[in-house]
């Protein structure tokens, strides 16, 4: 008898102190809408629920689920900063988000929480940057939408299993292209 009443005890315990929580989803109004501040990279993002992985999605509470916007953020800086030359800054705003896949609720309750992966949802983002110099000078900036619609040819490896492959590589992709060495003037 003793044992239950400690693993209720536990439990309830556990509820009072909010360690027991609901999912959290990226429209969570308490989730953060930026990174950090940092002095090379800095990443902002819009209100998820704004996103067309949300408007246009089948599963709009599955779409939202999770913290996937901060992760992809995190990813974005994270890489920048290693590509980055010293002295400059990029400043990065993403505007909108379409992960790769989509649900299709019409396959029936076994799968309407599926992300199912097919060639016609292939990954979006649009981004606003500013790319500028030790002096404050103005490298690049503007708009950037990102797409990979042969993301499913390119997925070397069956093995990796992170949800967000997709979405990183074409973050990958961009930042070789954007960060790359330019001439001199």
């Amino acid at each position: 008898m003793k044992p239950r009443l400690v693993v209720l005890s536990l439990a309830l315990a556990l509820l009072a102190s909010g360690a027991i929580a609901g999912t959290r989803t990226v429209t969570d109004p308490q989730a953060p809408r930026a990174l950090p501040e940092s002095d090379s990279v800095n990443v902002r993002w819009e209100d998820p629920s704004r996103f067309s992985e949300l408007r246009y999605s089948g599963n709009r509470w599955e779409a939202s689920r999770g913290d996937w916007v901060q992760q992809l953020a995190t990813y974005l800086r994270d890489r920048a900063e290693k590509r980055l030359p010293e002295g400059q800054r990029l400043d990065v705003d993403i505007i909108d988000i379409r992960r790769a896949g989509s649900f299709e609720p019409w396959r029936g309750p076994n799968l309407q929480n599926t992300r199912i992966i097919r060639e016609v949802y292939p990954p979006r983002m649009t981004l606003n940057m500013r790319l500028t110099d030790a002096s404050g000078n103005v490298i690049a900036q503007g708009e950037r939408k990102l797409s990979d619609p042969g993301f499913m040819m390119s997925d070397s490896s069956s093995l990796n299993t992170d949800p967000l492959r997709f979405e990183k590589r074409m973050i990958d992709r961009w930042l070789a292209d954007e960060l790359a060495a330019k001439p001199e003037a």
